[in-house]
């Protein structure tokens, strides 16, 4: 049988329970390796991530809501699975740690690469060697212009210009390039702690809502909380099995089924309890989903502000660089054109003298 047809096959048995299919299993104890242990003890993945990006199909083993009516049953008679417990935490734990590793994966995408920081490293040097290309002209600018080499004294200055222009080109790519690089680029892009998804700090309040609210967000956050739940079972000797019901009732999908899709047993699982222990009631759900939200939302106008706090320092220090450079290129100029003016004077005085000396009856 094809992995096509195995699935509707699986969806079909949801639909309309094993019998109805002629299933071999149909009856099988509750011990049996076909049947799901996260289904009798808690909460099966299978079941959260339906209809979403990261969903995981049917489970292959089964969830007939008799066999985990039976499972309860022999809780009720004082039987102990302690296995089944096991071989459920470490299921979980198991889709925990994935997330996890892709958490850190996704994080270390946005991090600065090697690559990047050597090029940055480059550009700075660049940087550097024009600005001390930049202050060698300028000192020659300044050693012509007092020998009163006026014509080369010009023609060095121009030659500070370009530098001067060629520097700043080199300064705007730096920034663009250490904008759109690492954490500072992707559209300021961080990475969810619960889920893996991307968040951006452009992202409006009503799609932060939305992701918080999500299907897969939550069902993150279920198996979070599932692992607390085991924590706080093996500080507690006296917590009551996984698997026997508790007051809280049950959080089913909307369509009363049992692993995403409607099944036989849609009306009997929507009106049962949470199997798994005490959780978190949908006010209490509800109330920290608002607290990630907000906490979320914070972060975002930090990190706006922030940006947009660097972005303003950044522009007034490359303002307040290139105003002192046109600064000193007009002291310069003018000093320059205050020694034209004294040459000039000087060389007046100078004709003035001679036709004196020449109309003078000694000179005669």
């Amino acid at each position: 049988m094809g992995r096509k047809a195995e699935v509707q096959r699986m969806l079909l048995e949801k639909l309309m329970g094993p019998e109805a299919m002629g299933t071999p299993t149909a009856n099988l104890h509750f011990t049996d390796p076909k049947v799901c242990r996260n289904f009798l003890c808690g909460t099966c993945p299978h079941d959260l991530f339906a209809n979403t990006k990261v969903d995981l199909g049917p489970c292959p083993k089964s969830h007939t809501p008799k066999y985990k009516d039976e499972y309860r049953k022999a809780l009720a008679a004082g039987e102990r699975f302690p296995n089944f417990e096991r071989e459920h935490e470490h299921n979980i734990f198991s889709f925990i740690s994935d997330i996890d590793r892709k958490i850190a994966a996704n994080k270390r995408r946005l991090e600065q690469t090697p690559e990047e920081l050597a090029r940055f490293a480059n550009m700075n040097r660049e940087i550097s060697e024009i600005e001390t290309a930049l202050a060698a002209v300028m000192a020659e600018v300044e050693a012509l212009g007092e020998q009163g080499q006026i014509e080369e004294s010009l023609a060095e200055l121009a030659k500070a210009d370009a530098l001067k222009e060629e520097k700043a080109q080199k300064e705007k790519e730096l920034h663009n390039a250490q904008e759109n690089s690492g954490a500072s680029g992707h559209q300021k892009l961080r990475v969810c702690d619960v889920c893996g998804a991307y968040l951006s700090i452009l992202d409006s309040d009503r799609r932060l809502a939305d992701h918080f609210g999500g299907k897969m967000h939550l069902g993150y956050l279920r198996l979070r909380e599932m692992i607390g739940e085991f924590d706080e079972r093996r500080r507690n000797p006296n917590a009551p099995p996984m698997g026997m019901p508790s007051t809280a009732a049950a959080v089913q999908p909307k369509n009363g089924s049992t692993n995403g899709h409607p099944s036989a047993g849609s009306a009997t699982a929507s009106g049962t309890q949470n199997e798994s222990g005490p959780v978190p009631s949908r006010s209490e759900r509800d109330r920290e989903r608002e607290r990630d939200f907000e906490r979320e939302r914070e972060r975002r106008d930090r990190e706006r502000k922030e940006s947009r706090e660097q972005r303003a320092a950044a522009d007034t220090e490359t303002d307040g660089k290139r105003a002192g450079e046109e600064g000193e290129v007009k002291e310069e100029e003018g000093e320059m054109a205050s020694d034209d003016a004294a040459g000039s004077r000087s060389q007046s005085r100078v004709k003035e003298e001679d036709r004196k000396r020449s109309r003078s009856p000694s000179h005669r």
